[in-house]
């Protein structure tokens, strides 16, 4: 199976055809989802001990399997965080993949981790951090996080007053579901904060002066949001980092979603502070348009971070000592394999300018902004806050639940659109509502007022 022959070249071409028309395409069909059960009747076994053949698989997969997907870059998937890499990310995903690159060290990896690193000093620029500071790419969010963190954790252990102490961390109850994740993970508790507004510095202020001396002796951090996924929330970065610094706290910030908005010159104020931070998680999969799997941990003293993750072993340090001429991705992070995922970024930075970028992110803002004012004028439709960043809620005036539900449920199946609910909390009461999150920069006026319309 390892070798060279007729087939495999004719299967390169249909995988070349296939990827050809799936970038050229200007709008992929939404997909409509299928159980497990009714795939399985479609397609069969297909993991045997003879093979089914390469042929066969990818019919099977462009007949069957392709149509029960939903494409992160169509225009009216506005759940959750969508995304919508570029066509250049993309073709230059295929590339990396092809190429058979170890990201890990450079020793293996120079020229992909170059090129990583090149997209990497744009993204630290858009901070603000000082110089010095720099980062490296991971799975994802809830990774940069995790590696943050462990490094947050490990710098306080290296007083030996808390060696053996149980670390806790304070947040706001919007922040991504993935601090609560990461902190079951590394062991320390999560003290939440606040409404799903933004977390003032005033309100961390009181909450730390409330703690009792065991809770005080724990805390080590304080994970602010640089726009919550719910709502594009962004906590008053400015403060928390005063308050960090005054209480000599680790600074996190969780831009994993939001991140991409520190290149749209209309709401980079929004983000002032951010410079202060000890860590930043920023996702590039999401608003910076490149494939998944892409995240980014930035630490401002790097160093911190090896101190924390760089791995020990005699099969390891053959690429310590050529890490001496370069960059070792695997000792910032909690992973030692990797593929160089930032490459694709790096390929559409160059190919593209940063101008567009900053240009594609705005259209995102923009499009929330015209779903916010289209909402305002509907007779049946309310917004719930002004939209913030590229995110709006709204409710549909007497829908309950369920018809939330039922209505996304329908549009998907029939391939229309992919909106799904979400929870907003008022006090100690949480409502359901409707949501958009706006990516890509092909969502139309008439695909937002299409998809409203069928509230009606």
């Amino acid at each position: 199976m390892h070798e060279i022959d007729i087939k495999l070249v004719e299967m390169t071409l249909d995988v070349m055809k296939y990827a050809i028309e799936r970038i050229s395409a200007p709008r992929n069909k939404i997909g409509k989802p299928q159980s497990e059960s009714k795939l399985k009747e479609l397609v069969g076994e297909t993991i045997t001990k003879e093979g089914i053949g390469g042929e066969y698989a990818f019919n099977l997969w462009k007949k069957y399997l392709m149509k029960a997907v939903v494409p992160i870059d169509h225009p009216r998937h506005l759940a959750f965080v969508p995304a919508s890499p570029t066509r250049a990310s993309v073709m230059f995903d295929l590339v990396t993949s092809a190429s058979s690159i170890h990201g890990a060290y450079w020793m293996e990896g120079a020229g992909g981790i170059f090129c990583e690193n090149e997209a990497m000093k744009w993204i630290v620029s858009l901070t603000g951090l000082p110089e010095g500071a720099f980062g490296v790419f991971t799975s994802g969010g809830t990774a940069a996080n995790l590696s943050a963190m462990v490094t947050a954790r490990e710098y306080w252990r290296k007083n030996k007053a808390f060696k053996n102490e149980k670390g806790l961390i304070i947040t706001s109850i919007g922040a991504h579901s993935s601090i609560k994740s990461m902190a079951k993970v590394i062991d320390v508790d999560v003290l939440f904060v606040g409404s799903e507004e933004k977390l003032q510095g005033e309100e961390l202020q009181e909450v730390i002066d409330g703690l009792s001396e065991d809770q005080m002796k724990r805390l080590f951090a304080v994970v602010g949001t640089g726009g919550t996924t719910n709502a594009g929330i962004i906590d008053d970065l400015k403060g928390i980092a005063n308050i960090c610094e005054k209480e000599n706290l680790w600074f996190h910030v969780d831009a994993a979603y939001g991140g991409g908005a520190l290149a749209a010159d209309s709401v980079r104020h929004l983000f002032d502070g951010i410079e202060k931070a000890d860590s930043i998680t920023i996702d590039p999969h999401k608003w910076m348009f490149s494939p998944y799997d892409c995240g980014a941990v930035i630490y401002k003293e790097p160093e911190l971070a090896k101190e924390a993750h760089s791995q020990k072993g005699s099969y390891l340090d053959i690429f310590k000592d050529e890490g001496a001429q370069g960059f070792n991705p695997a000792e910032y992070q909690i992973q030692l394999t990797r593929r160089v995922r930032g490459l694709p970024l790096w390929f559409s930075l160059a190919t593209h300018g940063t101008d567009r970028y900053k240009h594609a992110v705005e259209r995102g803002i923009e499009l929330a902004q015209t779903a916010g004012k289209l909402i305002s004028e509907s007779s049946y439709l309310e917004l719930i806050r002004a939209p913030s960043l590229s995110c709006v809620l709204f409710r549909r005036i007497g829908w309950n639940p369920e018809d939330y539900t039922n209505w996304t449920y329908e549009n998907h199946k029939k391939g229309f659109a992919l909106v799904t609910p979400t929870k907003w909390g008022s006090g100690d009461t949480f409502e359901t509502v409707s949501r958009f999150c706006f990516i890509s920069p092909h969502t139309t006026e008439s695909d937002i007022s299409a998809i409203l319309e069928s509230m009606e």
